[in-house]
This record gives structure tokens, sequence and C-alpha cells, in this order.
């Protein structure tokens, strides 16, 4: 018995995660950016992360030929901030609060905490490339609520 992709987003569903944005500069040193709530933390020594990209998602080119990139992570109001970067729109930081972090990446104003990270390794995985990222610095906020995503839908982290 196989899982179909419908079933397979159902179950998976119901883990609620995270959204971030990921960030770097593309190519010709242009912001790219992307929502993706694939993120998780993979070793403490060294600090790795990882991210997973869908290989037709028009952030691949940039994301995999970047040398480092960063991860914002939202805050529960940053809902259409998540959704923009998820929309194929040709210029997803127009209108965007950005500024560059004390390492120089691109880092999303107000959002809940970002990790400046060194591409570490790449990995296929289907129809995704799972990405690596060591983390050299990031910040948090002080206080703050996370941005949830929740059986295909944006969660209120107080609903839990």
């Amino acid at each position: 018995m196989t899982v179909d992709q419908y079933e397979f987003r159902q179950l998976c569903g119901r883990f609620a995660t995270g959204v971030t944005v990921v960030t770097t500069l593309d190519d010709a040193g242009q912001p790219a950016g992307m929502t993706a709530n694939s993120f998780a933390s993979v070793s403490l020594d060294p600090p790795l992360v990882s991210v997973a990209v869908d290989k037709a998602a028009s952030m691949y080119a940039a994301i995999t030929a970047a040398r480092s990139f960063t991860v914002n992570i939202l805050e529960a109001h940053q809902e259409a901030l998540s959704r923009r970067f998820a929309a194929g729109l040709p210029d997803r930081f127009e209108g965007v609060g950005w500024h560059r972090g004390s390492d120089g990446q691109l880092v999303l104003d107000g959002v809940l905490a970002h990790l400046s990270c060194e591409k570490w390794q790449e990995f296929d995985a289907g129809d995704h490339t799972i990405v690596i990222g060591r983390v050299r610095f990031g910040t948090s906020a002080e206080h703050g609520r996370p941005l949830l995503y929740y059986r295909g839908g944006y969660a209120d982290p107080d609903a839990f």
C-alpha cells in the first residue's frame, strides 16, 4: 500500500509547525526569499539547521547557488508576510521592511528570530533539495508569539 500525495499532505498537516521566510541574495545580488515551514534544527555541535526547497520553486536557483542564507522565524502577526513570500510574485520584497544583519545577511524587520547560516551541505530528496546550514549568527526578540501552520492553514498559538 502506498500513500498518495493528498493523504500524505493530510497526515503531515496534523503536525503543527512554525513558519519561516528564508532569504538570500541571487546571482545578480538581488534579494530572494521564500516561505518555508520545512525548517528544523539538526545538530547542536556544530549548530546546524535544515530547510527543504522545492526544485520547481522560483527560489530554488538562488538558494542552491548561494553560499549563505538567513532563516527568519515569523511572529504570529506576520501571516501576510508569509503569504507574500509564498506567492509567485516577481518582487516579493516590494514594500517589505528588511535590513542587513551585522554579518551582511538579509533580515526581515520585526521577526521573532533570525538565524544567519553558511551553507553546509545539500541532499537530493525527491522533488525537493534539503539544504543544511551552519548557524553563524542569530538574534531573537525578547517576547513574542510564533506564527504557526496546522492542517493546511495558519493557526493561533493560543489555540493549543
